[in-house]
């Protein structure tokens, strides 16, 4: 692919999730569970993209989210986190970045499992972050671990489905 091609594909993709994540902070199933799809840009930015620019463009993002919610930069310090850990996880699952067809972590490039599992680390410790930090007290800690586990298991199931929609063609034949 292209660079010109996938900065807009990046582009557009990240208009789209912050669109669909100000719609979900609306949404609180059980209440307890609210998903956090805009994380999956994060995920999905290409892995040998320099941490520089991945830390910028995580906390950009953080930031766009903590806007819309009126919270003081607890999105943009978790997301920030989360792009810093996204190359020691990856490379915990998939210990050779050769053996990946594109640069680009996807259900398609690293195949289902070890994405699932890279993809499972992250929304956890985003989720973590983001509700430890929200809740900032350890007084009512059953409820917190209810939002974070509700949270992340929202989240992880419709970023798998995120991602069937997202790949591309040529990620589908292989």
């Amino acid at each position: 692919m292209n660079a010109p091609k996938t900065i807009l594909h990046f582009t557009i993709l990240a208009i789209v999730l912050i669109l669909a994540q100000a719609v979900c902070n609306k949404i609180l199933l059980f209440g307890v569970a609210m998903p956090v799809i805009f994380i999956y840009w994060i995920l999905r930015l290409p892995i040998n993209l320099h941490l520089n620019w991945v830390l910028t463009m995580a906390f950009a993002m953080g930031l766009t989210i903590d806007l819309f919610n009126d919270t003081p930069g607890m999105h943009a310090l978790s997301c920030t986190l989360l792009a810093t850990m996204r190359h020691p996880v990856f490379n915990a699952y998939m210990p050779r970045e050769d053996d990946m067809t594109d640069p680009v972590p996807s259900t398609s490039s690293m195949g289902l499992p070890a994405y699932f599992k890279y993809m499972a680390t992250l929304v956890a410790a985003y989720c973590v972050l983001i509700f430890v930090i929200q809740a900032f007290t350890l007084h009512d800690l059953l409820a917190t671990l209810a939002r974070i586990g509700a949270s992340a298991l929202l989240s992880i199931i419709l970023m798998i489905a995120i991602d069937s929609l997202v790949s591309t063609r040529r990620e589908k034949r292989l």
